[in-house]
């Protein structure tokens, strides 16, 4: 069984090398995409060729891959949230789980270290439809078990940044 690996994402490696202006460029585009080039420059520091240049440069070198809207949940009638930890024989991988990424429904698919073989975020209209999904797991051959932890509250959904921490702020605590 040969698996088709070429859009598997390997975690922290081949990334290409960016600079203090490239992540303030990736953040206002993350923050708003919209934004024209020349309004990108006046948050960051450069003219709007130079920004140009620069995302032209990115994405070239694989670092800005697409744009794409962010979507609200509840308006679209999938507010219900999951993760779902999937136990399985052997390694998590297989092609039917991997076939998984067909579902709209999954939102991320990773597989991880520890006591589980694939962590999976799921978004679906109501619990009744997240037991339907759970049953197009529980079919795969292999599938051991699933933990399934339902999202109350979201403080923070955001997507990659590029931004980094260059010292980390003393976060307050309130008095006692």
């Amino acid at each position: 069984m040969k698996l088709k690996t070429e859009d598997i994402q390997p975690n922290g490696q081949g990334s290409p090398v960016v600079d203090g202006f490239d992540r303030k460029i990736l953040g206002e585009m993350v923050r708003d995409a919209r934004q024209t080039y020349g309004d990108i420059g006046k948050s960051v520091g450069l003219s709007a060729p130079a920004v140009h240049e620069r995302v032209k440069r990115l994405k070239a070198a694989g670092t800005i891959t697409g744009t794409s809207a962010q979507v609200d949940a509840h308006a679209i009638g999938k507010p219900f949230l999951a993760f779902v930890h999937v136990n399985s024989k052997g390694w998590g991988k297989s092609e039917r789980m991997m076939r998984l990424r067909e579902y709209p429904e999954v939102e991320e698919l990773h597989s991880v270290t520890g006591d589980t073989c694939v962590i999976m975020k799921i978004r679906t209209a109501d619990a009744q439809a997240m037991e339907q999904f759970l049953a197009q797991i529980y079919a795969l051959p292999g599938v051991q078990g699933t933990k399934s932890y339902v999202v109350l509250s979201t403080y923070v959904e955001r997507p990659v940044q590029a931004e980094v921490t260059e010292e980390w702020p003393e976060i307050p605590l309130p008095p006692e």
